[in-house]
């Protein structure tokens, strides 16, 4: 079938939508009908080099380039059809997309753990999981897709382990939000910080996955939450959905803390800027106390690997660094989850979406967000 898609052709191009050419589905294919799509920082970190590997780790792929590529990775639409040997989901079905796919048989997902599944590892680059075979053409080319699904797209072949299929009922435009950046920013707090009633937090970066990590705070019990944003509108707008306390910068969070805690700092402090480097980690450190849990939430350069840091003071003060994937919980666990607190009125989405754009707009809606004026985008497909 022939469909449309905003396709990125190489490093810091433009995202220009492309007829493209995609294949029937193989073995354990959907095809999707986009409904909505979110804007997500991650899919700049593709134009940027952010997330480009290394040739020689491109090549276990079996690619040379990450380009071109079909931009987009939240989402949610509607099944139309199904490949052999598909047996979790049917036409008609609703889905949310998942960045993470989760195969159910491996190690990982065996032991609850879907978010550590051994499928991510061909989520970079590359044909298809099922069977090795690409079905993705820009002319003569082959097409990669961000983490195996390409949302940006009116038609969506993916993995059946790549979708998770949620209520009918449900919100499609909440469920694309919801399945990544909410997702990643609530589990950073509740799942992996495992943030306890009464204590304090930080949250450093206030766009999407910044918005969900106040979220999850706030229904964890957290008694102060700080969001630390150099924007005054995204501070502002955190405050609207459970921020207690705002700042402009890590220095002045420093300076209120104090204040706060009575000289004990934060009990737990998340990273979720736009770009995670290693010179952001040494004063999130130092923002949190005694035993402090610090989670590093947001994409890094692939080849970052310098961390600015008081070792000293980080093993004296018994305190945590720690990583996560999806905010460290299963997504056909959280994806439901999360879209039963919005229909309960609990989890706060449509503050957060700044503006909808059609897929012809893509790349204004990332110019959007690199001015500052974008929370989070949508694009809205005709349905």
């Amino acid at each position: 079938m022939k469909t449309r898609a905003a396709v990125c052709t190489g490093l810091h191009e433009p995202w220009k939508v492309e007829e493209i050419e995609v294949a029937d589905p193989g073995p354990h294919e959907v095809v999707v009908q986009m409904a909505y799509a979110g804007m997500c920082h991650s899919d700049e970190h593709l134009r940027t080099g952010d997330i480009s590997a290394a040739p020689e780790v491109l090549g276990v792929f079996g690619v040379d380039s990450m380009f071109p590529i079909v931009g987009g990775h939240e989402g949610a639409g509607v099944v139309t059809r199904v490949g052999p040997g598909v047996d979790t989901l049917a036409e008609g079905d609703h889905v949310a997309m998942s960045f993470i796919p989760a195969c159910g048989h491996c190690f990982w997902c065996a032991s609850g753990r879907q978010y550590l599944c051994d499928l991510g590892m061909s989520t970079l680059a590359g044909p298809m999981m099922s069977d090795g075979q690409w079905r993705h053409h820009l002319g003569d080319q082959r097409l990669n897709r961000m983490t195996q699904l390409g949302t940006f797209s009116e038609q969506l072949l993916a993995h059946e382990a790549s979708l998770v299929k949620i209520d009918p009922g449900a919100s499609l435009k909440a469920a694309a939000l919801i399945s990544c950046g909410i997702s990643t920013g609530f589990g950073s707090a509740v799942d992996r910080a495992k943030v306890k009633p009464g204590e304090t937090v930080v949250v450093v970066g206030c766009g999407g996955v910044g918005s969900g990590a106040i979220q999850g705070a706030r229904l964890a019990g957290a008694r102060q939450i700080v969001a630390v944003d150099p924007l005054p509108f995204k501070v502002e707008r955190a405050k609207e959905i459970g921020a207690t306390h705002g700042a402009a910068s890590i220095l002045d969070a420093a300076f209120l803390l104090p204040e706060l805690t009575e000289g004990r700092m934060a009990d737990v402090v998340i990273l979720t800027p736009g770009v995670l480097t290693g010179d952001l980690v040494g004063p999130a450190v130092q923002l949190s106390s005694k035993d402090g849990r610090v989670v590093a939430t947001a994409i890094a350069p692939f080849n970052q690997e310098q961390v600015s840091l008081n070792l000293f003071n980080f093993a004296m003060f018994n305190q945590a660094l720690l990583g996560t994937v999806f905010g460290s919980c299963s997504p056909r666990v959280q994806i439901p989850n999360l879209l039963r607190l919005y229909q309960a009125g609990l989890l706060e989405i449509d503050k957060l979406i700044t503006n909808e754009y059609t897929l012809d707009e893509v790349q204004n809606g990332y110019d959007d967000l690199a001015a500052g004026t974008n929370i989070r985008g949508v694009v809205k497909f005709d349905v």
